[in-house]
Order: C-alpha cells, then structure tokens, then sequence
C-alpha cells in the first residue's frame, strides 16, 4: 500500500466514531470510519460483520431483569446496578428482542397487580373500618406508582423506543395504571368500599369534622388517573350533596332568619370551593356548585325574598343585602326575581307614605331620606346594576302618582320651608344639596302644574315680605326648574326676582314732592298682576296718617302710569316701629296688623279684643293671631289678663312697660296662618282650571291639524300632548264643551268622529 493510502487510512482511523458492544464475556470496540474531507477521491473501508449475542444471552439477561423487578415489587435491595440493568434492556433491544422483553415485562407486572387484590379480600369486609381501609388501599396505590416509576426507569430504552414506535402499545406507565384499573380498582367490592370511604369522609368534613384531606386528594387522584372518577365517583358524589343540601335547605329555611341563612349559604358555597381546590377533581366544581346554588337558593328564592328582604330593607342591612344580591345572581332566574320584589318593596313603602295623610307633615323629607336610602342599596348593595336602577325610578314614579297633587303641593312647601330666611339647618352647599335631592323627586310627579301653583305663590310671599334666604338660592332653584321642565315653565317666576327689587326702590323717593313733611317713611312695592299670585283683599282702619299717605301716592303713581289701577294689600305689610320702655328706647320690626294693634295703646291704656277688633277692622282669626304674638310670644310688648297661651274672648290687653330685650331692633313674627282648606282648595282649582284650557286648547290645536278624526284617536294624541295626568272622562267632557262652542262638530253618521269646524 502506497504511503498516500497510508495516510488516508490514517485519516479515517482519527476521525472514527466508536461503538461498544457489551458481552456476557467481554466488551468489543469497533471503529467505523467518517469521511471528513471532500477532496478525497478514494478510500478503503474495512466492513466487519456485527457479532453475534452469546448463547442464553437473552434468558440470562430476563432473569437478571425479572429478579430486579421482583426486588423493587417487594421493596428489597437490587443486587445489580441500575445502570448494568438500563444498559442490559438496551442490548436486548438491540438484538430485536423487544415484543418478547415487553411481554414478559407486563406479565410479571401483572401477576404482581393480581396478588394484591388479596390484601384487601383476606378480611370479611367489617373487619376493618372505612378509614382503616381508605389508608390500605391508598399505601398499596402509592407503592403501585413509586414501583411502577422505578420499573419505568429501567426500561426506559423499551419505553421510548419500540413502544414509542408502535402506536397501538400503551407505555410502561399507561400498563400500570391499566393493570391497577383492571384489577383492583374495577373490583365492584373494592370499588364500593373505596367510593362509601370517601364519601362518608366528605360528609363528616360537611358536619364540620376534621379528616385526612391528603388522604382524600390521593385516593380522588387516583380514580382521576384510572379514569373512572367520573362514573364510579362524582355521580354518586353529586347525588349524595343534592340529598344533603335539600334536606339542609327545607330545614335551615324554618329555623333560622334571613340574614343568619344567606351567610349559611355563602359559607356552604366557600366550603365546596374549597373541597374543589384541596381535594376534588376540577371537573367537579361547575355540577358541585350549581347543585349546591339549586337546592339552598333556587328552591327557596320566593322564600327568602318573601321572609326576609322587607326586613333586610327597612333595617338597612347593608352587608346581607350584598349577600343576597351576590348569592341571587349565581342563580338562574335570581336576578329578576329580586328585581321583582325590590321594585314591589319601593311601591309598598313608598305608597304608605304618600298615601297615609297622618304623614303628610313630613312627608318629603321621608321621600328623601327613602331615596337616599334606596339609591345607596342599589349602589353599595346591587353594584350599580342598571336594571335595579331603572326599577326603582318607575317605583318612586308609580307610587308618587298614586295620590294626585298631594305630593307636588307638599314639596312645593317644602321648597318653601328651606328657601325661607329663618332656616339656618343648612349652608349654602348643603341648601344646594338639598334642591337637587329634591328635584329628584320632583321628576317622578305627573301634576307639575301643581307643583307651579304652591311654588308661585310661595315664592311670591318670600320675596314680598323679606323672607327668602337667598336670591342667588331663589335664582338656583329657578335654573334647575327651568333645566327639567323648560323656560315657559319659569319665566313668570324669574319677573318677581329679577324686576321685584326694581319695583320697590323706584317710588321711594315720591315723597318729595309732598307739600306737607311726615314723619313717616312709605315704601310701595307695585306687584303686576300676571306675575303674582292674586291675594284677597282684606279691609281694614288705617290711621289717618297712613290714609293720607296712600292717596299721595296714587296720585304720583298713576300720573306717571295712566290707565293702571292700585289695590292695597295689607296683609303683605310690614314696618319698624320706635317704642319707649323702662328700659329705654327700641324699634319694633312688626306686620302691618301688629302696627295697627300697637298704635292703639298711644290713644290708651287697656283694651279689650272687641274693641280692638273695631278700632282695626282686622279679621277675627288673624286678629287672635295678631295679639297671641305680641302677648304670647317671645317678646312680649303688651300683657294679657288673664294670662294664658290662648286669645280668648274677655282677654283685656295693656301696653308692657317693664318689656325688655337684649337687642335695640327686635324683629315680632307674625304668628302664621296655616293654609286653609279654602286656600288649598282654591289654589288647586286654579290648577285645575288651567287645566282645562290647556286640554281646550290641545283639543283644538289636533283637530284643526287633523280637521277630521276618531274619538279614540283624539284621546290618545290628548295623552300624548298633555303633560299632567287627567281622566278619560275629564276629556270627554272638554270634548263636548268644545262641540257645544262650534269649535268642532259630530259626524251626523259616526258619534264616535268629529270634524274641526273652521
């Protein structure tokens, strides 16, 4: 061989990759060589045949192995190294004698599997109790996958190798716990202790017990791991708790109370979420939870809603409400059951106040504080949920209606008690506050016009006798007035604030004119009729002084404004008048009536209530209420005989000089009149007189549109238009009103159609 061909081989011998084979006898080493340089345009191989195993290679390595496996089966000591063993089983694997190495190995695997059904048959079955043999049958399934794990290791070339390549073959693992399923486990005896065991733990943990949670997550495992959890175990499981929780339900519903329930209920649910994370297999937790929902919620949702959420409500249980609410919206259904009584609980409560009239009294300020409580429920309790929302509004709006006018008349008064100067309850930003809650409430009413005629008239009382807190106040209720009902429904009511202060100050100064001095100052507020309430006139005896003073003014006033007309109103009066005491001298801040009164006792000494009441004209009533205020009050200027909190008819008065007070100008309020039945009777008249002009002129309007249309028809675009609630046959009668003026006409065939009558 040339030195070339010497080289070359050389080459090849460096760059060789060596395989061992291991023998019985010894080991062989052979070199194939790996050409590395492609400009070598030749070489020479030299090919060996591979040689051949010894004789009773192949039964001899079965036995070493088999003898090992044996071992790690009866937890005693390999007497060969693990790597001798591995290394053995890839030889064999080698030689193409892997079917057989896996048939034997599943054999012996599942003699080994057979054996151990006896442990659990050696004993009559009461022999050993359910815990006793839970803890037996979950040590010989744990030493079955430690074994099953060790075996796997040695032959792990088998593994992945020929099993690996042969689809249909289950791996050394999936044999174990297939022998396991087989033999043990699908033993109906075994099976049925095991799956009782269980079971019977799981209840003693529900009565509130301790047991071996690594015990039961084990076991549970394992049917998971065989597959037959779900057939063996969670029916009978399932089946098991919807028969505990029904009974539970129907018992716990007649012995405890609402609140102490719910919180029963959320416990149960965070318990069975708990058995789901500790022990149970993930697949439990939907069929687990709804069956528990089912039978302690959805079987009892009527119930509890009927036994407890009007307590819940009224007591504003906050927590439990929450409860409730998280607790219903699990169940199918529970959300717009709860939705149904909320709204039916608004109705009811709210319906009792508005319909009680021994509550009239306070009966805003409970709408408010319901609401508040209500809107806080919905959203602390009912996470803002819109539905719920919605609800309650149509509530409030249906239960509000439910009394015609009375509620629009009461919070027109309530406006007016907390616009009024004297209501120092709150700042200007909880004033603020206020109004907003109120026209909350405001919205829900169908009568607004009502709502206009006692505010107007409020409104005009405040501002003419000095009694408003604030204008800008005034002006801040106007504008939300204005925001929720549109300008028409205020611009008679901005004139008085922003053209009344105008008016008072423009005629001060006609005094100058005057030929003859006074010691009298007269302010003149002027009031245009359209933009003020219309009040009755009231006669009464002025004094002289005062007498000539109203006739100057006319004749200023009305040579500046001809073809206007003047009428007094006395009862809107008021003036400061300058009193001596012991004490020294004060000014008395007093209504006209009390100036009239008052003025009599620089003519005399003592007189009695009649005549007072001739010497004055005042009338009767307003008379009483007069002196009950300058001799029953705080302060009081003038003494009554007897004495007594009442006027009464032989009560003789006389001038208090011992009177004494703090303060140099002492404001003397006029005790206030209740509003009459007359008046409120008269101010809803007029509401409902405008009413009819309204419904008068909407008739009109349509049918001159429309020039011919049905009865039905008319009534239903009536509703449409009109913007209070009236009755069908208040619009009849309008209708016939109109056909009796020839605005519109009969259809001389159809009754029912009417034609607009040009």
């Amino acid at each position: 061989m040339s030195s070339t061909h010497e080289q070359i081989n050389q080459k090849f011998i460096n760059n060789s990759v060596k395989i061992k084979f291991v023998s019985k006898t010894d080991s062989l080493d052979w070199h194939f060589p790996i050409c590395i340089n492609k400009l070598v345009s030749a070489a020479v191989f030299f090919v060996t045949d591979r040689p051949k195993l010894a004789e009773n290679y192949t039964e001899d390595t079965w036995l070493k192995l088999r003898d090992a496996v044996g071992a790690i089966q009866n937890s005693t000591s390999i007497k060969y190294n693990l790597e001798e063993l591995y290394q053995a089983v890839e030889n064999l694997c080698s030689y193409k004698v892997s079917p057989t190495l896996y048939k034997q190995l599943r054999q012996v695997c599942e003699d080994h599997v057979q054996a151990q059904i006896h442990q659990f048959r050696e004993y009559p079955l009461c022999s050993l109790d359910n815990l006793s043999f839970l803890k037996r049958m979950n040590r010989c399934w744990q030493d079955h996958c430690r074994q099953t794990i060790m075996i796997r290791s040695i032959f792990l070339f088998l593994d992945r190798t020929y099993v690996l390549q042969n689809s249909l073959l289950p791996s050394i693992w999936d044999t174990g716990l297939e022998l396991f399923r087989s033999h043990i486990v699908s033993d109906s005896a075994v099976q049925k202790r095991t799956v009782d065991g269980i079971l019977e733990q799981i209840e003693l943990e529900r009565n509130g017990e301790t047991v071996d949670r690594s015990l039961l997550r084990s076991l549970l495992g394992m049917l998971s791991d065989l597959q037959v959890y779900k057939d063996s175990f969670e029916e009978r499981f399932l089946i098991e708790t919807n028969r505990l929780y029904a009974a539970e339900g129907q018992r716990l519903m007649q012995e405890r109370d609402v609140p102490e329930y719910l919180h029963h209920v959320a416990r149960r649910l965070d318990e069975e979420n708990d058995r789901i994370v500790s022990y149970l297999d993930q697949s439990t937790q939907k069929p687990l939870i709804s069956c528990v929902e089912k039978q302690l919620l959805g079987e009892h949702m009527t119930a509890i809603l009927q036994k407890g959420l009007s307590t819940l409500l009224d007591e504003n249980r906050v927590t439990e409400l929450a409860v409730l609410y998280q607790l219903f919206s699990k169940v199918k259904g529970g959300l717009s059951t709860l939705l149904q009584f909320w709204r039916d609980y608004i109705k009811s409560f709210g319906g009792e106040i508005v319909c009680t009239p021994e509550k009239d009294k306070d009966m805003v300020q409970e709408l408010l504080d319901f609401k508040d409580k209500m809107d806080n429920v919905a959203q602390s309790c009912f996470a803002r949920n819109e539905g719920f929302i919605n609800a309650m509004k149509e509530a409030f709006e249906a239960f509000i209606n439910k009394r015609p006018n009375k509620p629009a008349e009461f919070i027109a008064k309530y406006v007016d008690s907390k616009l009024r100067a004297g209501n120092k309850e709150a700042t200007e930003e909880e004033l603020e506050r206020i109004l907003d809650k109120i026209m909350i409430i405001f919205r829900f009413i169908h009568g607004k016009d009502v709502f206009e005629a006692f505010y107007k008239k409020d409104l005009a009382k405040r501002l003419l006798v000095g009694k408003s807190a604030s204008v800008d106040a005034e002006k801040s209720m106007l504008s939300k007035l204005k925001h929720e009902c549109g300008a028409a429904f205020t611009s008679k009511h901005h004139d008085p604030i922003q053209t009344g202060t105008c008016n008072i100050y423009k005629h001060i100064n006609y005094m100058q004119n005057q030929s003859e001095p006074s010691n009298i100052e007269l302010t003149v507020n002027i009031l245009t009729m359209g933009y003020w309430p219309s009040y009755t006139p009231m006669e009464v005896h002025l004094p002289p002084e005062m007498v000539k003073l109203q006739e100057v003014f006319k004749l200023f006033y009305l040579g500046k404004h001809s073809g206007r007309k003047l009428q007094w109103q006395p009862t809107l009066g008021h003036a400061v008048l300058k009193a001596e005491f012991k004490e020294g001298k004060k000014e008395l801040q007093v209504s006209l009536f009390q100036t009239l009164v008052l003025l009599m006792f620089n003519e005399g000494e003592e007189f009695s209530i009649e005549e007072i009441r001739t010497a004055t004209g005042i009338e009767e009533g307003e008379l009483r209420r007069t002196l009950q205020s300058l001799a029953c009050g705080k302060a009081r200027v003038l003494n009554k005989n007897p004495r007594g909190k009442d006027v009464e008819d032989g009560d003789r008065f006389n001038f208090n000089n011992d009177f004494k007070h703090k303060l140099f100008r002492i404001k003397i309020n006029q005790i206030q009149m209740k509003e009459t039945v007359e008046e409120q009777v008269s101010t809803t008249e007029r509401v409902f007189q405008d009413r009819q002009y309204q419904i008068d002129a909407a008739v009109v309007r349509i049918m001159k549109m429309r020039k011919t249309l049905s009865h039905n028809l008319l009534v239903s675009e009536l509703y449409n238009q009109l913007k209070f609630p009236v009755k069908p046959g208040d619009l009849k009668k309008r209708i016939e009103s109109l056909i009796d003026r020839d605005y519109m006409e009969r259809d001389k065939e159809t009754p029912n159609q009417y034609h607009y009558v040009a």
